[in-house]
């Protein structure tokens, strides 16, 4: 992890993989695929956060190779699932990055994962990091409100869609208190 505990792309690479392995045994080669298909969905294909190779989460304990029906499978250990929790309530990077829209994504895809109180916890993290950059483009549009080129058209774009995206999370987090 850096500095500030948020994530380096190889570490959401290892979120995926056991993430996926977290909702059941799977081969490697399926698991391999599978982490594949759908960071390649969120970010494009990208040599970065493709380096955690199944082989050393194997090595580090994190996940178990068993052989069921003459298969190997591979299937997360307790020492994964406490490794998962930890990649999965990392803080989030400010500013729109490629890295942070997956992070995100693989938030939301494994925060069914969490406790009650850990998933409200992202959930208000999210609403912070969103608040956070929307905070700084309305600057930036109070900073240029004069600028003469297209930048202000482009900034309420940006503004408005942040907007809409933090009502939503703010929604997305009040669904969560109401299923607790």
């Amino acid at each position: 992890m850096y500095a500030d505990n948020t994530l380096t792309p190889k570490e959401a690479a290892r979120l995926c993989a056991l993430g996926v392995l977290a909702d059941g045994q799977m081969a490697y080669l399926e698991l391999a695929i599978s982490v594949r298909y759908f960071m390649d969905r969120v970010l494009g294909p990208s040599l970065d956060v493709l380096g955690a190779s199944i082989e050393l989460l194997t090595y580090e304990g994190l996940v178990k190779t068993e052989n069921t029906d003459g298969d190997s499978m591979l299937s997360i250990t307790d020492t994964g699932r406490d490794a998962l929790h930890t990649l999965l309530t990392a803080n989030i990077r400010h500013g729109a990055t490629d890295i942070n829209k997956l992070i995100v994504a693989l938030k939301f895809r494994f925060m069914h994962l969490l406790d009650a109180e850990d998933k409200k916890l992202q959930a208000q993290a999210l609403v912070e990091s969103t608040e956070t950059e929307l905070a700084r483009l309305l600057d930036l549009r109070g900073h240029l409100n004069t600028d003469q080129g297209f930048l202000l058209g482009w900034l309420e774009r940006q503004i408005s869609e942040l907007k809409s995206h933090a009502e939503w999370l703010r929604t997305f987090k009040g669904g969560l208190s109401e299923s607790s």
